[in-house]
């Protein structure tokens, strides 16, 4: 058995020659690629409560298979009661075999769970072939055991990709399966 993950032979296998085809690139070194998938978590309601940061690193670690890790403030804020350097939120960065592993299962398993789920909105795009879009709630991951969760939290997610424009990067996130609205 191959040491890959099955989204990544995927890649190699069906979406480069499909992206080969459908921009003409000459060479495969042209061909967009994933880079890594961001995750994060902002919690403001963590300044009253501390327990919130370790069990949303807990649940973060538990949904992407990697430790997450505390972000701190930057400044002082007295109408918040925050602090400098106080944790406010969690983050993690998922690369390589990880992060195919990831998308495999965001796409296959935790999107269908959404409720009224239609697609997600191809307007995340930054410009520059990187694209972002937000989960309401964490629960529809299913590592998640629903009976634990203290609170529900929402989470943006950040796909890096090398492309050069929002179109090659749309076409390889929709190769790849992410499921995009279709405009009427």
């Amino acid at each position: 058995m191959s040491n890959t993950t099955r989204l990544k032979d995927y890649y190699q296998d069906k979406v480069v020659p499909a992206l080969m085809e459908k921009f003409g690139y000459k060479s495969i070194m042209e061909v967009p690629k994933l880079v890594k998938i961001s995750i994060n978590q902002g919690l403001g309601a963590a300044v009253a409560d501390k327990k919130i940061i370790d069990n949303a690193i807990e649940e973060l670690g538990t949904i992407t298979g990697q430790r997450a890790v505390s972000t701190k403030s930057r400044l002082a804020i007295s109408n918040f009661k925050l602090r400098e350097n106080m944790p406010i939120g969690v983050r993690v960065t998922l690369r390589r075999e990880t992060m195919y592993e990831f998308l495999d299962r965001l796409v296959s398993v935790s999107l269908p769970r959404v409720r009224d789920f239609r697609g997600i909105n191809a307007k995340g795009f930054d410009g520059r072939g990187n694209y972002s879009f937000g989960i309401i709630e964490q629960i529809i991951f299913p590592e998640i055991n629903i009976d634990r969760i203290s609170r529900i939290n929402g989470m943006d997610i950040t796909f890096v990709t090398t492309a050069k424009t929002d179109a090659e990067a749309m076409a390889l996130l929709s190769e790849l399966g992410m499921p995009f609205k279709t405009s009427k």
